[in-house]
């Protein structure tokens, strides 16, 4: 134990620096994705709680494939459409772009906006094609 306090005082930015990492990894691992599902979780979504899938890849890249029914808003100009989403208020919104480092954005724009039930796809629309579900590339 003195050995432990002596190495603690003489090297306590490693241990700061060690208690904040491990906090950190702690609140990652049990709310970290709270608000966030895998292509299958979205998928049972879709299908049970008719959840409307937002993509917000720009128009070109929304139409090389999609998720089927899936409205486009690209993220450039997502804040002037959030309007457009509120017939579908009452029903869970799932967020997805190419990777889900976008859409993270997209998610928190509509819970400040009043949606209470947005999720971000995790991996976007590469873990959709990587877990082979179906995409579209019509309009």
């Amino acid at each position: 134990m003195q050995q432990l306090i002596e190495f603690t005082m003489n090297h306590w930015i490693l241990v700061t620096a060690f208690v904040l990492i491990a906090a950190y990894l702690i609140y990652t691992l049990t709310l970290g994705d709270k608000g966030a599902v895998d292509p299958a979780a979205a998928t049972e979504m879709i299908n049970h709680q008719q959840a409307v899938v937002v993509d917000v890849r720009p128009s070109a890249d929304f139409h090389k494939g999609h998720i089927i029914n899936a409205i486009n808003i690209p993220s450039n100009g997502f804040n002037n459409q959030i309007s457009t989403l509120n017939k579908h208020k009452d029903k869970p919104i799932i967020i997805s772009c190419r990777s889900g480092a976008q859409s993270s954005a997209a998610c928190q724009q509509l819970k400040k906006s009043g949606f209470e039930q947005v999720y971000n796809l995790k991996g976007g629309i590469l873990a959709w094609q990587n877990a082979n579900l179906p995409i579209t590339r019509k309009k």
